[in-house]
């Protein structure tokens, strides 16, 4: 394990945003959704390719919010272009459980 510094933590955003649109993405290596979301007013929509679908049903993400790091460069997977990472957890079977705020939160705020 690396030790960060504060400053170094003070970089990354990890922004709580409300998901927009879900598609299922055909073209991933891995069973992935390409997944719109809102980070509020300042940042605005961002989209991204994630591999949430053992736990997620596209519908059921629609509405709902999570947290990404909106600050990383954009990133060509396949046709699309991922432009932040949605944040997560491996379960003891290795599929992505979503990292979540416990209660509602504006979008775009800041992890702290």
């Amino acid at each position: 394990m690396t030790n960060l510094t504060w400053k170094d933590f003070e970089a990354v955003e990890l922004r709580v945003g409300t998901v927009l649109q879900v598609e299922e993405f055909p073209e991933a290596r891995k069973p992935a959704y390409k997944i719109w979301v809102d980070f509020g007013p300042d940042i605005g929509e961002k989209k991204t390719s994630a591999q949430v679908t053992d736990h997620y049903l596209a519908k059921n993400l629609i509405g709902r919010q999570v947290i990404g790091v909106v600050n990383f460069p954009p990133k060509q997977i396949g046709p699309f272009i991922s432009e932040f990472l949605l944040t997560g957890f491996t379960d003891t079977e290795g599929a992505v459980v979503l990292a979540v705020p416990e209660r509602p939160v504006p979008d775009g705020a800041k992890l702290m």
